[in-house]
């Protein structure tokens, strides 16, 4: 059948939602074509979150390096050498790559590597070279922002970059305090940069519950990452050893760089979505909650479809699509119940509605912050923070939200809480293992199922 070009479906684009597509509907038994101008895994894989992650995780351990004494260990950190960190990034990434890679071969969906085009309601155009498929996924992605008028080059960097550095900035400001700013942000204050962030809307963190965003900015702060928020970036000149930024406030700045995280674009232009009639809204594909576009029996997944740009979340929309596709009927995915995390130094992770978002929803809202100083894992690791809950008055819970050291890895959990809409005393009659972190959770519920433990009342 591939020699035919034909195909039960044709995913144009290879990265977290083009890829699940893929391999979920070869599970089911449909002939896959995934078309990629680049490698598969996209943005999160290669440029994104795992090369990030592990740059996290080597920031961490120059700070166990340098805050060993703390604990009665007496180290102390040499050098940071970023070729050699580059080296192990490059490792975990080349791993996880070729493992995918496995997966393609094992499922038999043919990788077509090249451009693609959608030049009709079920064909795609890959150089000379015209896929057809009885369905047509769209999962092309994103690309890093910038503001217009500030162009990219020289000092003035993206993330994508700021990824290849081989050098450490002795002095860095970032435009942009949400995820991606705030760990980059994280990483090289670990790594002894003297850091600023710029964050034109009131708090970093800002589409986190204000409670979060507050105790995060606190610790930053204590870690001596400088920040300005409310104001917004003005411009920026630079040299062969510096840039100079300000601000609409007349605010200056001058470092090493300029790190621009203004968040991601939908990479929809000239692929020939709008010849097709797709509809766009600001470069975004325009769906309904089955994530079909209303043109012929073409979908949507990831990046470029309206919400939440998780590579999580277009996993989710992939295999979601892929089940859809084959008549499974899968029900449609929930937006607010997908988990977040900022892997910063705190971690802040959360999952459903602020506490604004919820008032605004219910009206009558009950709340509750259980702080991780009465956690005895918390204590041995040394961090501080807090796991808040949210919940319709007399009714489930509809917001968790933690900050703190490896909160991201308590999420889970709380997915299930928020997404199985349980009551408080459902998880405060669960026994959770001690002493770990896990535990807090089960604190805050105790608590608001009114039955504090090691909490006041």
């Amino acid at each position: 059948m591939a020699d035919t070009g034909t195909f039960d479906i044709v995913v144009l684009g290879g990265g977290s939602g083009g890829y699940a597509t893929a391999l979920r509907a070869s599970q089911l038994g449909k002939s896959v074509a995934l078309v990629e101008a680049d490698k598969v895994g996209g943005t999160c894989l290669h440029r994104g979150c795992i090369p990030t992650k592990a740059l996290l995780h080597a920031a961490e351990l120059a700070d166990d390096a340098r805050e060993g004494a703390r604990f009665g260990v007496h180290t102390q950190l040499e050098k940071i050498e970023m070729v050699e960190v580059n080296q192990y990034r490059d490792s975990v990434v080349g791993r996880l790559y070729k493992g995918l890679q496995g997966l393609f071969t094992h499922r038999s969906v043919e990788i077509v590597n090249g451009w693609g085009t959608l030049t009709g309601p079920n064909t795609v155009q890959v150089g000379d070279r015209t896929l057809t498929g009885e369905h047509v996924v769209l999962a092309s992605g994103s690309y890093a922002k910038s503001l217009p008028g500030l162009e990219i080059g020289g000092r003035v960097i993206t993330s994508d970059q700021a990824l290849q550095l081989d050098w450490i900035p002795q002095s860095a400001i970032i435009l942009g305090g949400g995820v991606i700013g705030s760990e980059f942000a994280s990483v090289w204050k670990s790594f002894g940069t003297d850091v600023t962030i710029v964050e034109a809307l009131p708090h970093l963190l800002p589409n986190e519950d204000e409670s979060l965003s507050k105790a995060f900015e606190r610790q930053v702060r204590k870690r001596g990452i400088n920040f300005s928020v409310g104001v917004r970036f003005a411009g920026v000149s630079q040299t062969d050893s510096g840039v100079h930024v300000w601000l609409e406030d007349g605010k200056t700045f001058d470092a090493d760089l300029l790190l621009v995280a203004v968040g991601r674009g939908p990479a929809t232009a000239n692929l020939g979505y709008e010849g097709q009639g797709i509809t766009l809204d600001r470069g975004f594909v325009i769906t309904d909650e089955r994530l079909r576009t209303g043109v012929g029996n073409i979908r949507a997944v990831g990046d470029i479809v309206p919400g939440l740009q998780l590579a999580h979340r277009g996993f989710a929309q992939g295999i979601f699509v892929a089940e859809d596709i084959a008549g499974l009927s899968p029900a449609p995915i929930v937006e607010s119940g997908i988990p977040r995390v900022t892997y910063s130094n705190p971690e802040v992770a959360s999952v459903g509605l602020t506490e604004a978002k919820a008032r605004e929803v219910y009206v009558d809202v009950e709340t509750i912050e259980y702080n991780l100083g009465g956690n005895g894992k918390s204590q041995i690791l040394g961090t501080q923070g807090f796991v808040k809950l949210v919940r319709q008055k007399n009714g489930p819970v509809v917001g968790v939200h933690m900050i703190g050291a490896r909160v991201g890895e308590l999420i889970g959990e709380a997915e299930l809480i928020v997404n199985w809409e349980a009551y408080p005393e459902d998880v405060a009659s669960l026994i959770h293992a001690h002493p770990t972190q896990n535990e807090a959770l089960g604190e805050a519920f105790l608590a608001l199922a009114g039955k504090p433990l090691h909490a006041h009342a």
